[in-house]
């Protein structure tokens, strides 16, 4: 259900990452992960929605894929993801996820407006980042965000999103996202 704003509301947390597909770049009390996606029925239906929804996708259909940017917060094992940037090709939008409400909000993001996905939230990191994570109730953690350690490793990331866009396998990635989502 989507409110005023555009922003649309799930009763479900949202499915995963896939570990072994997911490259972790180490900032502070943030991490982020790049990960190429792919997203279809099957992938939904074996994801973690189906636990917490008791049906595989609610009644949506998905048939997606792109490049995922994950801000987890905290450290060590005790962390989550709090923001998810899917720069997917045919829906690009983000989310945020707050664990403590069992929130999980989606906006979308226009290119025609906005520009390229995957640039335009590695911009937001960059310049909204405490923001953002205030907003997913992490306020916490976005008052122990370092921007510089975040700026040091933004290059990297910029070059493993590139990489993941032109260099993936899907069928790996189908088969790591199908198995990745049965526990």
């Amino acid at each position: 259900m989507s409110d005023a704003r555009g922003v649309t509301h799930y009763d479900q947390m949202p499915i995963p990452p896939v570990e072994a597909h997911t490259t972790l770049f180490e900032a502070g009390v943030i991490a982020i992960g790049v990960e190429y996606r792919l997203l279809d029925d099957a992938i939904a239906g074996a994801s973690a929605m189906e636990a917490a929804s008791g049906s595989a996708s609610g009644g949506l259909h998905f048939n997606d894929s792109g490049v995922s940017l994950h801000v987890f917060g905290g450290l060590g094992d005790r962390r989550l993801e709090l923001i998810r940037f899917d720069c997917f090709d045919e829906d690009p939008h983000y989310h945020y996820v707050n664990w403590q409400a069992r929130s999980n909000q989606m906006v979308h993001i226009d290119p025609d407006a906005q520009g390229d996905p995957a640039t335009w939230a590695i911009e937001r990191i960059r310049s909204h980042l405490p923001n953002m994570l205030t907003r997913a109730g992490a306020g916490d953690i976005a008052s122990s965000v370092d921007r510089s350690a975040i700026e040091a490793i933004l290059p990297a990331v910029e070059k493993e999103v590139q990489r993941a866009r032109h260099h993936h396998d899907p069928d790996a990635i189908r088969r790591a996202a199908l198995g990745a989502n049965k526990s």
